[in-house]
């Protein structure tokens, strides 16, 4: 919609109902002509109002004729203001029995919005009960001009074969590249060997499928590994084959490589999230990296995630599907169940060969006799695993849980969390600063803890920035390196040197690292979260897959207590164990991905409404609502959210139901909103 434009106007419109068929009729003596052929455009507005989700009829003046093709941008005229819009189809009739209004003008000719495009938003929009234009929002970059009118580039020649024996080191490796090759539909959930350069595996597969003549899509989490894909493609299959997706591009350099996508100049696509919906064309593969980074995750309206996107893509298309990390999630593992995919993981001779060797040590262990090692709080264990890593010329990962000095404050005494006098916020704890709010920054120079009285405190955990303090007075002469927030370090060099970075943030060694600390195990598994579990594993797999191979003196040493099941399948290196045990827990206690379950979330009365006229299968049921925020003198809160689950099966009757109990609101203009997310990532 045009900057200023209001949606009040909107709400009741003159095509609101659905009229009986006709030909358009034709306008009085003086007005503009419609075209002699096809005459009616279906256009999808860009409104964000759920009750019109659905296309309005225009028609096509004769002057607009050649330039309105089937998928270009539009403006028209909609309840009195002007929209713009997506071209979808041109015809002979109309349903409607009254006089269409005209295009206003076609903003470009440019098809963006390909059929197949077009179907993919609408079976996006379905799933997660959303409309189509807030899935075309997030599937069509804005517009740019200059990039439009520069010439398409040839399609770009890629290297008939490639060679792929290091596939050979994983069961059904070698079967599923030949299936590749041979434009053959396979669907596999890679478990990546530690120390692998998956990069160059996942090259080797995009130029296999390119060689076939057919296109590739691949969905990684962040730019860092972005620019590792793309640099292997580019090395195998050619530069001008690769297209590079990301919002670092900027909006212009974005679009102008959307575009070589959309017309066909490079087979291969690498990118972060929004890339689910590259327009490539006959594709052959989709693969998404770490599928259970969050960053997967779409915080906007429908928000879709991109491993179920990718999974419908791969369906409809009857391409091949990869779903590919060091770790696997419970959403994994049920395609591997269903059958739907097969489980491409190494033998146990080569991980053998590959892991680092890994040990466990619980919250309670025994502070070393060495004086620095007890300055620094680390286990003897882990001191001596660095100090050998340090001295063979190697660095050494210490992974942290938060970042910051001391984000977390507690009375010294009674262990209660201090919060602000003013605002209780959290305290925390900055370099050479007194404690702080870390809500509204004031200063806590004069604390008492409200509990038993004591003016002590005490840390909770140890940030990235003091950690780095502290290994430094540890470690005298060898540097110190952080990773994280807002610098994210990229590669470091084979020098003996420590590494302190938050989850996500590790960078790469040239040789691997010689050894890993993972510290405070417990701030991870002990989080409120669903996946707590699941996520610890894989933030641990990420860093440890870093550290050389057992063989060659890659250690690994995680600070959790060795019975801890993400601890065991660490230990084993064995993440499909893991999944499959996390599945089977979910699917007894009744949580996605074992069921499909939704949440809302908004005021008391505005939820109560929407359930009340929710009709759901007859298997699904509603889990509270509960309170999100503090309740007020009347003991009401400001805000609940009610989670609604039903079977898998009923999937398609759920998004339904909630996308017409949505509908219904707005098209009452109901004050409060609702939000409606399926599949949420937090739950608890």
């Amino acid at each position: 919609m045009p900057e200023g434009t209001g949606t009040q106007a909107l709400w009741d419109l003159p095509q609101a109902k659905k009229p009986v068929g006709g030909k358009p009729k034709a306008p009085r003596k003086g007005k503009q002509q419609a075209a002699e052929t096809n005459p009616v455009a279906r256009i999808v507005v860009d409104v964000p109002l759920a009750h019109l989700d659905r296309t309005f009829d225009y028609q096509v003046p004769d002057k607009l004729d050649a330039d309105a093709v089937p998928g270009c941008r539009v403006r028209v005229r909609f309840a009195g203001q002007l929209v713009d819009g997506f071209l979808i189809e041109r015809a002979d009739t109309t349903e409607h029995t009254g006089r269409l209004a005209f295009l206003e003008r076609v903003t470009s000719s440019e098809p963006v919005l390909s059929p197949r495009l077009a179907a993919l938003a609408r079976t996006v929009a379905e799933r997660y009960g959303g409309t189509l234009i807030d899935v075309l929002r997030l599937a069509i970059p804005p517009r740019h001009a200059k990039a439009e009118g520069e010439p398409a580039r040839p399609p770009a020649s890629v290297p008939a074969s490639v060679d792929g024996s290091g596939w050979a080191r994983y069961e059904r490796g070698a079967a599923f590249l030949d299936a590749l090759r041979g434009n053959r539909q396979a669907h596999a959930v890679w478990q990546a060997l530690p120390g692998e350069d998956w990069p160059m595996r996942l090259a080797e597969a995009a130029t296999a499928v390119a060689a076939s003549g057919r296109g590739a899509v691949f969905v990684v989490p962040d730019q860092r590994d972005l620019t590792r894909l793309q640099g292997a493609c580019v090395a195998l299959a050619g530069e001008d084959a690769v297209v590079g997706l990301s919002a670092e591009l900027g909006p212009a350099e974005r679009y102008r490589r959307w575009l070589a996508v959309a017309r066909g100049s490079a087979p291969i696509v690498v990118g972060t999230r929004a890339t689910m919906f590259a327009p490539v064309a006959d594709p052959g593969l989709f693969v998404v990296w770490d599928d259970g980074d969050d960053l997967h995750a779409d915080p906007h309206m429908p928000y879709p995630q991109v491993r179920d996107v990718l999974t419908l893509r791969a369906h409809v298309d009857k391409a091949s599907l990869v779903v590919a990390g060091f770790a696997r999630t419970a959403e994994a593992q049920l395609l591997v169940e269903s059958g739907w995919a097969h489980a491409v993981v190494p033998s146990r001779e080569n991980l053998r060969k590959a892991a680092p060797r890994v040990t466990p040590v619980g919250e309670d262990f025994d502070v070393a006799r060495d004086e620095a090692a007890r300055v620094a709080r680390l286990p003897s264990v882990a001191f001596e695993a660095a100090r050998q890593a340090l001295a063979a010329g190697a660095p050494v990962l210490v992974q942290v849980p938060r970042r910051g000095y001391v984000p977390a404050l507690a009375c010294a005494r009674c262990r209660a969390p201090a919060h602000c006098r003013r605002c209780a916020g959290p305290l925390a704890l900055a370099d050479g600063q007194p404690p702080h709010c870390r809500w509204c920054g004031a200063p806590e120079g004069n604390f008492r803890c409200p509990s038993c009285g004591s003016p002590r405190l005490r840390a909770v955990v140890v940030g990235s920035k003091r950690t780095a303090e502290e290994l430094g007075r540890a470690f005298p002469g060898f540097p110190v390196r952080t990773s994280g927030a807002k610098e994210v370090l990229a590669t470091v060099p084979a020098r003996p040197a420590l590494v302190v970075c938050t989850p996500g943030a590790e960078p790469v060694a040239e040789d691997g690292y010689g050894a890993a600390l993972l510290l405070d195990g417990w701030a991870l598994l002990g989080r409120q979260d669903l996946r707590a579990a699941e996520e610890t594993l894989r933030r641990w797999m990420a860093a440890a897959a870093l550290v050389r191979p057992g063989p060659a003196g890659g250690r690994i040493v995680v600070g959790a207590e060795a019975a801890l099941t993400p601890v065991q399948a660490l230990v084993r290196w064995d993440p499909a164990w893991h999944a499959e045990r996390e599945l089977a827990e979910r699917r007894e206690l009744g949580f996605p991905p074992a069921v499909r379950m939704a949440s809302v979330e908004g005021t008391p009365e505005a939820v109560a409404a929407l359930l009340s006229e929710l009709e759901l299968p007859p298997a699904g049921e509603v889990l509270g609502p509960v309170p999100l925020s503090e309740p007020d003198e009347q003991g009401r809160s400001a805000r609940e959210r009610a989670l609604v689950r039903v079977p898998r099966p009923d999937s398609r009757a759920l998004a339904s139901a909630l996308a017409a109990a949505q509908a219904q609101r707005v098209a009452r203009k109901e004050p409060d909103p609702v939000r409606i997310q399926l599949d949420p990532l937090e739950l608890i």
